[in-house]
């Protein structure tokens, strides 16, 4: 009896034990995968941003003004780690460079960035960009009257130029000075309706007119043609031998007057300023033809419209300008051998 009731306290004990096991065994959830590490938010971003493309349509091919460009966008884009693409028309012609920007929008670019040849007939093609959704900086020309804040267009984010009527002003009030205060300036830009050749061309009128002493012999427009600017030099020579200053409102002007100048024998008798700077006109400065040279600041204006592009695709608008007028730097033979001067020389290649 004894022994028959230790068995069955036994039996008790065990299956006591195998009831508390099991109770100890946790039940389930109702899911028992554990979820997959998420990454973090800033992995998450780099690893989905989508690579940027921006492009540059510049005004003209061959220009050392839109070579400087190309090369401060570059740098900015490669700074920024985005894609540049660049491309011109082979002569200011908005129905040359109308094309250019029609493909860039068929290559589905991010950002555009444009010279526009016309101020109103680039205003179709570049209202085509913005309803593809690709926003648009305009550099040193702008379209409608410039005004994008309220103005007859607004859709680009910024236009990004010299203040050109101011340039042409100082340009000439300079060679107002060198010819003291006295005797014949001639005008030489290259079109009647770009924004700022007719802003170079009025500023410089401006300063004539502020000045008894000084007449305007006349005004010619070059087409953006060297050869064109020298034809047209050599017969104001012809027209007026007593020409005392010339200002070559473009770069080509600049070498066309310069060229024409130099064949004549007038070197250092006729004084010219040159509205940019490119390698050729610092050649003809330290030569004695060219007497100065107002230098834009391309690479600056080319530097900022990739920033202003990028932080609006980026969502950062806050410090994007309507209007941004990049300053200049005037060159003289005196200081032409200073840091500022210097890198202010346009690139030609």
């Amino acid at each position: 009896m004894k022994k028959r009731l230790t068995i069955v306290s036994m039996l008790v004990l065990f299956t006591m034990l195998l009831a508390a096991c099991a109770s100890a065994t946790p039940t389930p959830a109702a899911s028992t995968t554990a979820p997959e590490a998420q990454p973090t938010t800033e992995a998450t971003t780099e690893a989905t941003k989508k690579p940027i493309t921006i492009a540059l349509v510049y005004g003209i091919q061959g220009d050392a003004f839109y070579i400087t460009m190309e090369k401060g966008a570059r740098e900015k884009a490669e700074e920024l780690g985005v894609t540049l693409i660049a491309d011109g028309p082979s002569k200011w012609d908005p129905s040359v460079q109308t094309p250019i920007v029609d493909a860039m929008i068929a290559k589905k670019v991010d950002g555009l960035i444009n010279v526009p040849n016309d101020p109103q007939a680039m205003i179709a093609p570049l209202q085509r960009a913005f309803d593809a959704g690709i926003p648009v900086v305009t550099t040193d020309q702008y379209i409608g009257d410039g005004n994008y804040t309220d103005g007859t267009v607004t859709f680009p984010l910024s236009v990004i130029a010299s203040d050109n009527f101011e340039g042409g002003k100082i340009a000439c009030e300079a060679l107002i000075k060198s010819i003291g205060g006295k005797g014949k300036i001639y005008i030489l830009t290259s079109t009647a309706n770009v924004p700022s050749d007719i802003a170079r061309r009025d500023g410089c009128i401006a300063a004539i007119d502020a000045n008894e002493g000084v007449s305007l012999a006349g005004v010619d427009y070059t087409e953006s043609s060297a050869p064109t600017a020298t034809t047209q030099t050599q017969a104001m020579l012809q027209k007026e031998p007593d020409l005392a200053a010339i200002f070559g409102a473009n770069l080509f002007s600049a070498q066309g007057a310069a060229a024409a100048v130099k064949s004549a024998g007038l070197a250092g008798v006729i004084k010219i300023a040159s509205f940019d700077a490119p390698e050729q006109a610092i050649v003809d400065l330290r030569n004695n033809v060219i007497d100065m040279v107002i230098a834009q600041q391309p690479a600056l204006i080319g530097a900022t419209a990739v920033q202003y592009i990028y932080d609006a695709l980026t969502g950062n608008t806050a410090d994007i300008q309507k209007k941004v007028n990049t300053p200049f730097v005037i060159i003289t033979r005196d200081n032409v051998d200073t840091p500022e001067a210097q890198a202010a020389i346009y690139k030609s290649e």
